[in-house]
């Protein structure tokens, strides 16, 4: 059965955006994996189709109601349901490449994409939303970041890139940063391609790009640099 992934929102319209095109909206149209929007509005009960209310205790801003989500889950959420059901948090587990190769090897995952100051604690219990953040800032909603997540996990799936080394050798996958790359032409503008990169010698080029990883994480990602030699590889 394909990846699925359900989006719940107010901004159905914002999907698949960029998700359709390229490599994963190629991968679309072929039905390796399917997307639905739905409008957590069409799970309000008044005619005003109201989703949200003033925060308990005061503040700015109003709250996401936990009734009408939890309606707006269930209606998305079948009984057996394997799919996680993620909830877009700043204040979440943060979004890695090994929880996007987790993702890739499930069925599929919901995906509640937050607004307004957040969402009502009781439903985030109530339905073990799982909170994932795309990073130490804040968005106007949760829409950009659920895309982010897709793009991250759909282009894993099998058979959407057509080299698998190609994700096999990328960031994060082996705990470093990604060594330098280089094309034709030789030299551009008196800057040339390392002779080690053309001597046709893989195990030297092997290496090469090994230490330039090693080098790029230390410099720009000490905390990724520190976990690689407290590891196995390190």
């Amino acid at each position: 059965m394909p990846f699925r992934a359900s989006i719940l929102t107010l901004y159905p319209e914002m999907f698949p955006a960029n998700l359709g095109l390229s490599l994963s909206g190629r991968a679309l149209e072929r039905g390796d994996w399917s997307i639905e929007a739905r409008n957590i509005r069409d799970y309000a009960t008044d005619k005003h189709r109201s989703v949200d209310d003033t925060p308990s205790g005061g503040g700015a801003g109003m709250v996401l109601r936990a009734d009408i989500l939890a309606k707006a889950i269930d209606g998305v959420v079948e009984e057996g349901e394997e799919r996680p059901v993620l909830l877009m948090s700043p204040r979440g587990k943060p979004l890695t490449q090994k929880m996007a190769r987790e993702l890739a090897d499930g069925p599929g995952v919901v995906i509640v994409c937050g607004r307004f100051e957040g969402v009502d604690e009781r439903v985030i219990e109530a339905r073990n939303l799982q909170e994932v953040s795309i990073g130490d800032y804040i968005l106007s909603g949760g829409e950009m970041a659920a895309t982010i997540v897709l793009d991250a996990v759909v282009r894993l799936l099998p058979g959407v890139m057509g080299n698998k080394e190609s994700g096999d050798t990328e960031s994060f996958e082996n705990g470093l940063l990604e060594h330098p790359h280089y094309t034709r032409p030789i030299e551009f503008e008196g800057r040339t391609i390392p002779e080690v990169l053309t001597s046709g010698n893989h195990k030297l080029i092997d290496k090469w790009r090994l230490e330039k990883s090693k080098e790029l994480t230390k410099e720009r990602r000490p905390d990724l640099w520190e976990a690689y030699e407290a590891s196995d590889k390190g």
